[in-house]
């Protein structure tokens, strides 16, 4: 009887499932601009003993700083503090810079996260925690082997990248990013030598995708001729003249979804003069050029769909994201400054908007062309929710309109640009190797 019963439970532990693992095969997928994880593959690990007493004291050395630390880093993917630095970084940068930035710093986190997992999967070290019961647990359980360190790979394509793109910043993000590394070490789920491999890691795969791009910002300079013919853009300040030149990455070139030349703008104005505003059109117009929809509402997403526990699906929506605003971005200011369209409080002067102008051409709208991406991009990863984005991007477009800085003909052909480049991005994922699915949670599972 206990010879049948030691057989019945042995049997059953042999065919319980093995601990889920977060994707051992993403190593796999396709990657922006690195052409092969396994060129980026590292040596084995040292032996994970020689590190325990590290882990141990830092553990031990805890304090309630040192635990607030933690659960900051916790929060969100590796890479989602630097996302928002530098989504925040770049929607205020003049100098021509920010939006490649933002794009890199998406391709280059997803990039060197697959070539991370790739060794991870490698190699199979296994996390501090698991290896040492007198360790605490003070992260949620990652379900992916240690070597390397994925929040050190975030750490260290951000600390590159946002040292190279805004060198004031450098000490700062360093210091951050040595922080987000001992935050892993301290809350036991890694070595003190995974914190190492993934930031060296991060960083060159970083220094990589700075070298691929260096070209991708043109040095052409403005020549500061403004068009000076009736029913342009007028103005004494042009804001990034030069940003439709830059190199695209999923586009062929700026101009491939180029609209066609704005209409007489004469029944359009017409519009605007007799429209009334209402509480909500107001608050349309100031919610949508008060924050940053597009970022807010995609973190939000990513938590709420639970991508934020799985580091490679969530690096990969952020760097398709991003590259669709990159190109979108060139492409709408290579057609601004391509037709030059004017301002509805330059084409009558007696018209007052609910806010400034801004200094740059009309034609297509920058806002619209954002909320375009929105509508078409976010509902590939996030299918339930297409009704809201639809929602968000109409409102988001309208809201320009609401607020008197533009013609409806200016959101209507930015939208539709949006929309094009995020249909090529789309296209680029659908061969990248990673099949899409909704994961859920078994809570959100029993919602449904």
């Amino acid at each position: 009887m206990k010879k049948s019963l030691l057989v019945s439970l042995f049997v059953l532990l042999v065919t319980l499932p093995a601990t889920a693992q977060v994707e051992p095969d993403a190593g796999q997928w396709k990657t922006w601009f690195i052409t092969s994880t396994k060129t980026y593959r590292l040596p084995p690990p040292p032996a994970h003993k020689d590190e325990m007493t590290q882990v141990l004291s830092a553990q031990r050395a805890l304090d309630a700083a040192g635990i607030q630390k933690i659960n900051y880093w916790n929060a969100g993917a590796p890479g989602y503090r630097w996302y928002n630095m530098v989504f925040k970084l770049w929607t205020s940068d003049i100098s021509g810079n920010g939006a490649l930035a933002n794009a890199l710093i998406g391709t280059a986190i997803y990039d060197a996260t697959i070539a991370a997992w790739d060794t991870k999967y490698a190699h199979n070290r296994p996390r501090p925690f698991a290896v040492d019961s007198d360790l605490r647990l003070y992260a949620p359980n990652p379900e992916s082997p240690s070597y390397p360190c994925e929040h050190s790979v975030a750490a260290g394509v951000a600390a590159t990248l946002i040292s190279h793109f805004y060198p004031a910043l450098a000490d700062s993000v360093n210091r951050m990013a040595k922080q987000q590394m001992d935050s892993r070490i301290a809350a036991g789920v890694a070595f003190p030598s995974d914190t190492r491999a993934g930031f060296e890691l991060g960083k060159e795969i970083a220094q990589r995708e700075i070298e691929h791009t260096k070209d991708f910002i043109t040095k052409k300079q403005f020549d500061g001729k403004i068009p000076n013919k009736p029913g342009l853009w007028t103005g004494k300040f042009a804001m990034l003249p030069t940003a439709g030149l830059n190199k695209t990455i999923v586009l062929d070139s700026a101009s491939q979804f180029r609209p066609a030349p704005p209409p007489d703008f004469a029944k359009e104005m017409e519009e605007l003069r007799n429209f009334k505003q209402t509480f909500h059109s107001r608050a349309n117009a100031f919610n949508y050029a008060s924050q940053p929809t597009g970022n807010d509402l995609l973190t939000k997403k990513i938590f709420e769909y639970n991508l934020h526990t799985n580091p490679p699906r969530a690096a990969r929506v952020y760097a398709a994201v991003n590259v669709a605003y990159y190109d979108a971005f060139t492409a709408c200011w290579d057609a601004k400054y391509t037709y030059w369209g004017i301002r509805p409080d330059q084409y009558d002067s007696t018209f007052v908007p609910l806010m400034p102008s801004p200094p740059f051409p009309g034609y297509p709208s920058g806002h619209a062309m954002m909320s375009g991406v929105i509508g078409e991009l976010f509902p590939y990863f996030f299918p339930y929710d297409k009704d809201l984005f639809t929602k968000i991007a109409n409102e988001g477009a309208e809201s320009r309109f609401h607020a008197g800085i533009h013609f409806r003909s200016d959101n209507d052909a930015g939208l539709e640009l949006g929309k094009k480049v995020a249909g090529k991005v789309i296209g680029k994922l659908k061969g990248d190797g990673a099949e899409d699915e909704i994961r859920f949670s078994s809570s959100a599972k029993n919602a449904k």
